[in-house]
């Protein structure tokens, strides 16, 4: 077995049937911990991921700030009595969200939650009727990004099985 030091000190050694033309990367322990942790923060995990729960947690990572807003608004135009229920509304839809997002991990539970959010979201134009068109907005883009989403997850799972009759 060859092994060749690139720029950097790692070792390269060639893969399974490759030949000597393209080495594969090894990385030392202290690399090899040292890019697993960067993965782990990051939020990389290993196995499938899914492009519908990548495009869920932006959505919803958006709307974490809109529901803040919303409960401000309440408590300032004092539309509910008394005025601390916009506070209640808006940190416990908040809440939710933060559920939903922690629930992107656990199959198609955050997911769900986001629906139930984004429909709370829509009853709130019945306390602030300003509110429908940002609810309806980002209703809309949930909607978008949940049919794209399946739709590049499917096709990403179809390229993957072809190439594993390919191969």
């Amino acid at each position: 077995m060859t092994r060749a030091a690139d720029g950097r000190g790692a070792e390269r050694r060639p893969g399974p049937g490759e030949g000597s033309e393209e080495p594969e990367l090894v990385l030392s322990p202290s690399e090899n911990a040292a890019h697993n942790s960067a993965m782990r923060i990051a939020g990389a995990r290993r196995g499938p991921t899914s492009t519908q729960k990548a495009l869920a947690s932006i959505v919803l990572g958006f709307e974490l700030c809109i529901v803040a807003l919303f409960g401000l608004t309440i408590f300032g135009m004092a539309v509910l009595e008394p005025r601390e229920l916009g506070l209640f509304t808006g940190g416990g839809l908040a809440l939710l969200i933060l559920v939903a997002l922690a629930g992107m991990r656990r199959g198609r539970f955050g997911i769900i939650v986001g629906w139930v959010v984004h429909a709370l979201m829509l009853l709130t134009a019945f306390i602030l009727p300003m509110s429908l068109i940002v609810s309806v907005l980002f209703s809309a883009l949930w909607v978008y990004c949940m049919i794209r989403g399946a739709r590049i997850d499917r096709d990403r799972a179809a390229w993957l099985a072809a190439q594993g009759d390919a191969a």
